[in-house]
């Protein structure tokens, strides 16, 4: 978008933080802005969640797809974005809500693969804390 400023590259939050900062963007409609965020925890991660931000990361990806119309990078990365990040369904760090992001994920890019009419923006904001 012309004029809005993207997050910066040295940004420094915890976990926490990233994931309401990630939240506040996609539900501002700045799926691209919440991936910058949600890329930055995942390489600052130094543990076995690293999986994990980079499903959130490809998920705003995804959604980035979506809302540009492309519904080919749109599946791809929803699709790559639920594989990431299910395996931590058993336990979910940081509150993040694993099983609902998995079966968002996958029912958004099943519906785009049928072409069942374009996404109402309401349906494009995930909440990524359960």
């Amino acid at each position: 978008m012309v004029g809005v400023s993207t997050t910066p590259e040295d940004i420094a939050l915890s976990p926490a933080e990233s994931l309401r900062e990630a939240e506040r963007l996609l539900a501002a409609g700045r799926p691209f802005h919440a991936h910058e965020v949600l890329e930055g925890a995942w390489k600052a991660c130094n543990d076995d969640t690293r999986e994990l931000w980079k499903g959130l990361a490809q998920l705003a990806v995804g959604i980035t797809h979506v809302r540009r119309g492309n519904d080919t990078g749109a599946i791809r990365l929803l699709t790559r974005a639920a594989d990431r990040i299910e395996p931590y369904a058993a336990a979910a760090p940081y509150g993040v809500a694993v099983a609902a992001l998995t079966t968002w994920a996958r029912a958004l890019a099943g519906r785009i693969e049928q072409h069942t009419g374009e996404v109402p923006e309401d349906q494009l904001t995930p909440r990524l804390i359960g």
